[in-house]
């Protein structure tokens, strides 16, 4: 197995993403090889700085970078050998693969626009699904995907429906759910609430023969109303940064209470272990990356703001998604399910 990472892609590159990279190598010593595609100077001046080695870790030299401020087009036009064109182009094993390997998988924390569009463009859909989404798992105690978070900023009925097809085949089968509830976000729970795209994903939905509970509340996410809530990328996004700015805020707050005296520091001491629990469970870079569902090979987009742990266990997260084979039991899935993943074109 060979998981490609784009070695330019995020705020902290390529610094973070070596740091990562030498970890991941380290854990995944005879599971995996990585190749780190980038800038070949500036990712040994960066080894250098963080002081770890680069044996093992094989790299693809490019001196083109996209960054965060680039239209998603230039992937297509001047910067065709940008490292995350490269990289996703080593997914395939065609003529556009003209880098030696093939790769079975690729994590990057570039631009979600470019990779949203580069996947698409070099990687492929799987059969039928029009608009691939960004799926992440929410920090809380019952698994809860968040499908699109981020990769599409408007989106019509239908994609909505096709996220609800896909993410209900991904808990089936990464998490064993035999039945994955399917909650619309919605800013109301009455069948005729939000705006006209979620009125009619409603009723696509209604008809699908999923598991849909109907309409879903941001307040209620924390407490598992369902396995699976669709929603725009917009408005994903918005949720999702909206829970860890309040983790960010909450984890303040305590901090304060319990430095406000010695009686509260003695209280400290005893929660101090669930507190860490819980700090653990909220932070973004124990997660790893999230996958681009619906599409033909793995991609995995972690934070843009990546430090090396989470582009560490964004690494992990693609290899354990390549050795589940969730891509073909999601594609089991979506046949036993027998939606026509094309409905509402």
């Amino acid at each position: 197995m060979r998981i490609i990472i784009d070695a330019m892609g995020g705020d902290n590159a390529p610094g973070a993403v070596v740091e990562g990279a030498a970890k991941a190598r380290d854990e995944l010593s005879g599971k995996a090889e990585l190749t780190l595609v980038g800038d070949r100077e500036k990712i040994d001046a960066a080894a250098k700085a963080a002081g770890v080695s680069l044996d093992g870790i094989d790299i693809v030299h490019t001196d083109i970078a996209i960054s965060m401020e680039d239209p998603p087009l230039l992937m297509a036009k001047s910067k065709k050998e940008c490292s995350m064109a490269v990289g996703l182009k080593m997914l395939t094993d065609n003529r556009r693969n003209v880098y030696g390997a093939v790769g079975d998988s690729f994590v990057s924390a570039g631009s979600t626009g470019a990779l949203h569009m580069g996947s698409s463009l070099f990687v492929g859909r799987l059969a039928g699904v029009r608009r691939p989404g960004i799926a992440v798992i929410m920090p809380f105690p019952q698994p809860t995907l968040l499908m699109d978070s981020g990769a599409n900023p408007t989106a019509k009925p239908e994609y909505l429906y096709q996220w609800a097809v896909i993410g209900s085949a991904y808990m089936k089968a990464v998490f064993g759910l035999e039945s994955p509830r399917i909650g619309l976000l919605n800013n109301g729970t009455e069948e005729c609430k939000g705006n006209e795209m979620s009125v009619e994903a409603y009723h696509l939905l209604s008809d699908s023969g999923l598991n849909f509970v109907g309409n879903i509340e941001a307040r209620e996410i924390p407490f598992g109303p369902c396995d699976v809530i669709v929603c725009d990328g917009f408005t994903g996004n918005v949720v999702l940064k909206l829970c860890e700015g309040m983790g960010k805020f909450m984890f303040g707050k305590l901090r304060e209470i319990y430095s406000s005296g010695a009686l509260a520091g003695l209280s400290y001491m005893i929660v101090k272990p669930k507190l860490r629990e819980m700090k653990h469970s909220l932070d973004s870079s124990e997660h790893g990356g999230a996958p681009l569902l619906g599409l033909d090979k793995p991609v995995f987009k972690a934070h843009g703001s990546s430090n090396g742990r989470a582009i560490y266990t964004a690494i992990l997260a693609a290899e354990r998604y390549v050795e589940l084979d969730v891509i073909g039991k999601m594609r089991s899935e979506l046949d036993a399910l027998g939606v026509d993943i094309t409905d509402g074109e």
